[in-house]
């Protein structure tokens, strides 16, 4: 089976390496030509577990080819796949102008039918855009081609997408023709035979599943930020009330860990684009927006907990160890990230950053520069700190020596944004700790 993929980044790169490696014939479309160029020679622009290995080995099998001419490939395809960005605007509403000018490409040199199918994240009504934009260009051309439309937004989680792709908890595909879906269920037939959920439904219904989905567990991290706030005012330890409320079974223990907010590329955009959704249609979400507040407030909570920490000083001239970039583990992606935040407010301050992240240190350089000391492992960073912040809870942060630690460090003093270190066993060893919501 032919499919093309137009955007070669998180998602559409991603997508194309799973399906290619089910069997289909995947050519992935870029503009960028160095990006494409450097894929064509095996270098991979994003940094994602097994992903290098799964693209290298279905390129030399001849199953996923790139290029920056969509034009050229188009008519060889049975589907056409548009995962190009959806950047927010000023007034967080989704951009849809990479979605429209891939359609305009399509229309402009479609001669035989095909499917074209959105897999970014779409405000609702941007099937009925992509299509009028398609039929626009035909209609320019004179000419008479039949094509159908499609959602398949992806729910691909950022150090795990590999997995969540060929081992999904559910395809979500909207469509509005027989002949769509005839031609979607043959692409996830592997999917189907392994007895996983393709949920066929309308297209309106599966633009707006992604941002209820996304919305949804960021509200679920908001309420449980909330509850942390209050547990430490109140003197309760929210570990212990998200172990409470987590054994029932219709609240489940996922996504209810406190910490110092959610970031990345899908949430924040999310959230604020069915805001605006909801804005434009006469609507407004109360909730979401509660949701957004807490978590650009939660964003600035470690620093107000080294404030106090200092509560007679100024904090001008402290330097201030960083674990942790990314805006989760497994990732080098800061978009959002808590870590840009607390870098900025650090850095206004007056105080010394010194940084490290097994993975995101060329990227926080790429969007800060030099402010920050970047260091050569955990160790270097909290050499004469007077705190260490705990920002992302990377695996090889979660046992570290505190012998080593407690030396190096001018003051024993550390600031835990995820919850990951035993307060008891750190107090035991001299270190003051301060955890969220306990």
């Amino acid at each position: 089976m032919n499919i093309a993929i137009v955007g070669t980044g998180y998602v559409g790169l991603v997508s194309g390496a799973c399906f290619a490696d089910t069997g289909a014939i995947v050519t992935c479309v870029d503009v960028n030509e160095d990006k494409i160029r450097a894929l064509q020679q095996g270098e991979i622009p994003i940094y994602e577990p097994g992903l290098d290995e799964l693209v290298l080995k279905n390129a030399r099998a001849g199953r996923l080819k790139f290029t920056t001419d969509l034009a050229s490939v188009l008519n060889d395809q049975e589907i056409v796949f548009s995962a190009v960005g959806t950047p927010p605007d000023e007034d967080g509403s989704a951009d849809l102008n990479y979605v429209l000018q891939v359609a305009r490409t399509i229309g402009e040199n479609l001669k035989k039918y095909i499917v074209v199918v959105t897999k970014s994240t779409v405000p609702v009504g941007t099937a009925k855009k992509v299509r009028n934009a398609i039929q626009a260009e035909l209609d320019r051309r004179g000419v008479a081609v039949d094509f159908d439309v499609a959602s398949n937004p992806e729910f691909l989680k950022e150090g795990n997408a590999i997995k969540d792709f060929m081992s999904p908890d559910r395809v979500v595909v909207g469509v509005e023709s027989e002949r769509a879906k005839k031609l979607l269920t043959k692409l996830y037939k592997p999917f189907l035979i392994n007895n996983f959920r393709v949920i066929f439904m309308d297209i309106p219904s599966a633009e707006m599943t992604k941002y209820a989905a996304n919305s949804m567990l960021a509200t679920r991290i908001s309420f449980m930020n909330d509850i942390a706030n209050l547990c430490e005012l109140v003197g309760a330890d929210v570990n212990m009330v998200r172990a409470g409320i987590g054994a029932d079974t219709r609240i489940g223990r996922k996504f209810l860990y406190a910490g110092c907010g959610y970031g990345g590329s899908c949430f924040p955009k999310d959230v604020k684009a069915l805001i605006k959704t909801a804005d434009d249609n006469g609507y407004s979400m109360e909730v979401l927006k509660a949701v957004e507040r807490v978590n650009e407030r939660q964003k600035t909570i470690l620093f107000s907990k080294l404030q106090k920490a200092y509560p007679s000083e100024d904090l001008a001239g402290k330097t201030i160890a960083i674990w942790g970039l990314a805006f989760k583990p497994e990732t080098d992606d800061m978009r959002e990230s808590t870590a840009l935040v607390m870098i900025r407010k650090l850095l206004g301050a007056g105080c010394r950053v010194r940084a490290y992240d097994p993975v995101a240190m060329g990227e926080c350089r790429r969007i800060l520069g030099d402010a920050v000391t970047y260091c050569k492992d955990m160790y270097d960073a909290v050499l004469d700190a007077d705190a260490l912040l705990l920002l992302t809870e990377w695996k090889e942060f979660r046992l570290p020596s505190w012998q080593v630690v407690k030396k190096s460090m001018r003051r024993s003093l550390v600031i835990d944004g995820r919850n990951i270190f035993d307060s008891d066993e750190l107090h035991e060893l001299g270190f003051e700790y301060f955890g969220i919501g306990k």
